[in-house]
This record gives C-alpha cells, sequence and structure tokens, in this order.
C-alpha cells in the first residue's frame, strides 16, 4: 500500500508568514513554524495596500526582485530582500510604493523550500534561440512550471500538465490559456529534463532565464484542474490535504490569478455567519490589495478547499480553472493517523 504521504510536516518546505513593516534598515522575519526552515523562494505582496508582487530566490540571489504583476525584467535593490536566513529572511528600508518593508503596512509572504523530496526545483539558464532541452533536479515530472526572462521585458510563461504541453498562461495576463508549439516544443517534460523551443519569452538567445518548477507530491503539493459551477455552494477540489496556500486561474476566459491561504483575515471566514467577511484573494497579475478583489472566495478543509464564490473569475458555471496547492498539513500522515478540520 502506498504511503499516504512522505511529508509529514509540510512547513520544513512550505509557510505562509504575515509581518508589518518598520521602514528599518534590517528587520529579521522569523516563520512561525515549529521547526526551522530556511527558504529558497520568498513571495511577498503588500495586503492592506495596492502594491506591486515581490519575487526573490537563492538561486538568483538575495536582493534581486522580479515581479508576477510585471513584465520587466529583474531589478536589482540594496535595501529590499537581503538574506536568506535559517528560519525566515532579512528586509532592508525598501520603502517604495512597490516596496517590502514599507511602516505599518501589512505583507504576506509565501515561502518554499528548494527540495527534490517537496517537489520544487529553480533552474536558471541562458537561451539559446533553438530547440532543447534542460535538465531539472526533481527526479520526478514536474506538473506545473512558470519561465521570466530575467534580462529583458517579457511576459511570464508557464506549463501546466492538466492543459497539455503546446499550451502556455502566463501568471502577469489574465488571458486565457495560448497556443504555441515553440514555447515547449509541444513536448511533456520528463523526470529528468523540460523541452523548450525558440519564443523569445522562454528561450531567446544570450537572454538569462529563471524557472519555477514543481512536481505533484502526495499529501503535500497538489496541481489540477475544475470546473465551476456559478453557484456560491460552488465545487470542492479535493487535494488530500489542508491547504495553507492556493492558487486558482480560470483557462477558458480571461480571470485573475487568485491566490488564498490560511494566514490572512477571514480564512474559512464568515466568522459569526458575517457574509462581507470571507478568504480574500490577492492576484497574482494585479498589484490591488486585498480590499480590491473578492471576499468569500473559498473555504479550506482539512482534504481540500470549496469555492464559495459565483463570480466569473472565480467560479463560473461550465468554466475551466486551473490550481495549485501547497500542504498545512496532509490529510492523513505517514503513520495513517488522520488530520482534523480548522
Amino acid at each position: 500500500m502506498a504511503a499516504y504521504t512522505t511529508i509529514d510536516n509540510p512547513e520544513l518546505y512550505f509557510q505562509v508568514k504575515l509581518y508589518t513593516g518598520n521602514g528599518a534598515s534590517s528587520h529579521a522575519i522569523t516563520l512561525d513554524g515549529d521547526e526551522n526552515m530556511q527558504p529558497d523562494w520568498v513571495w511577498i505582496k503588500y495586503r492592506t495596500a495596492a502594491g506591486g508582487h515581490n519575487l526573490f530566490d537563492s538561486v538568483r540571489g538575495a536582493t534581486k526582485r522580479l515581479r508576477t504583476d510585471s513584465a520587466n525584467g529583474e531589478n536589482t535593490g540594496a535595501d529590499t530582500l537581503t538574506s536568506f536566513d535559517s528560519d525566515g529572511f532579512s528586509l532592508g528600508a525598501d520603502t517604495t510604493g512597490d516596496g517590502v518593508n514599507l511602516s505599518g503596512y501589512s505583507n504576506v509572504a509565501w515561502c518554499w523550500k528548494e527540495s527534490a523530496t517537496a517537489g520544487f526545483d529553480i533552474v536558471a539558464y541562458t537561451g539559446n534561440g533553438s530547440n532543447r532541452t534542460i535538465s531539472h533536479s526533481l527526479s520526478a515530472v514536474p506538473k506545473f512550471y512558470m519561465v521570466k526572462d530575467r534580462s529583458h521585458t517579457h511576459d511570464w510563461r508557464g506549463y501546466h500538465a492538466s492543459l497539455g504541453a503546446d499550451k502556455n498562461i502566463s501568471w502577469g495576463m489574465t488571458a486565457a490559456e495560448q497556443t504555441g508549439s515553440n514555447y515547449w516544443q509541444d513536448t511533456v517534460p520528463t523526470s529528468s529534463v523540460f523541452s523548450l523551443g525558440n519564443q523569445n519569452e522562454t528561450n531567446q538567445s544570450s537572454h538569462t532565464f529563471v524557472n519555477y518548477l514543481f512536481s505533484e507530491v502526495q499529501g503535500f503539493s497538489k496541481f489540477g484542474k475544475f470546473t465551476g459551477n456559478g453557484n456560491v455552494d460552488g465545487p470542492f477540489v479535493y487535494t488530500g490535504f489542508r491547504p495553507a496556500m492556493v492558487m486558482c486561474k480560470r483557462t477558458d476566459s480571461t480571470g485573475s490569478w487568485y491566490i488564498c491561504d490560511i494566514k490572512r483575515v477571514g480564512f474559512n471566514g464568515r466568522p459569526n455567519n458575517t457574509a462581507s467577511v470571507g478568504n480574500p484573494e490577492l492576484a497574482a497579475q494585479s498589484n490591488r490589495s486585498e480590499a480590491g478583489g473578492n471576499t468569500n472566495v473559498m473555504d479550506i478543509f482539512s482534504n481540500g478547499f470549496k469555492l464559495i464564490q459565483s463570480g466569473a473569475e472565480i467560479n463560473a458555471s461550465g468554466g475551466t480553472f486551473i490550481f495549485m496547492a501547497f500542504a498545512n498539513s496532509p490529510f492523513t500522515n505517514s503513520s495513517g493517523v488522520p488530520n482534523n478540520a480548522r
């Protein structure tokens, strides 16, 4: 019988952290998990004010920022994220409108550790403008990845297994899935390589790129799709774990990349049956605040999530949606002990 999960404590590989900026030149952020985790990828977003998404990773190096809500290339800010620490990360006095440490501003940080065990790999490469394959270190077939040209202005481009290798999507746009065989050569990735065509956005000669790749790990991560029903009593999506973070995107039409997690106000919301408060979304392609998006988006359970919003971007009747989800705790641990709902 297959193991329920290989990761009993997901906090070793993924955590959500809320923090308030203080504007200081050195602001250490400690993660909340019971065990230490040194992140390799940190994605930061203002919650209560408009501001860009800020992505940092250990392969490109601290202080080097990308944004999902912008096609711009990488920029370096000496006072942004200054280090990846043994149990968190440190910030400088990055107090610009799209910064990470503006005094008094609330932020959320989604943090991943690079590990084949947890199915996450960061690959940096230089484009050559021709069909090719590039190695990764997952030792498993990737289910999702997203590529960004670091050195020039190009849209993000991504692969999701449920769409097929002739399709691509972009964190930076609300557009539906697009067809183009020159992105991935219409070739499904393998347990050792992913394929690139001659498309400039993913392989322009001499440009530098980064690719964030994920394989699926039972009890820890899930990448799939669901069909909306256009009702506040929306579809339940089984993951096999209690999600810590869920990102969804409508692919048959335009729609936001909406993000929910277990730490921000209103999780499994409607406290005291207050309909105006619910798990609020942030959107990968937009700099909007929580207040600028939808609330009452989803409820999160011990084994998946359920849509509780009928909007076209969230749960359109007959609409096709892809998702990626990461665990807070497995539904059943490796000893067969079940988890409880929140």
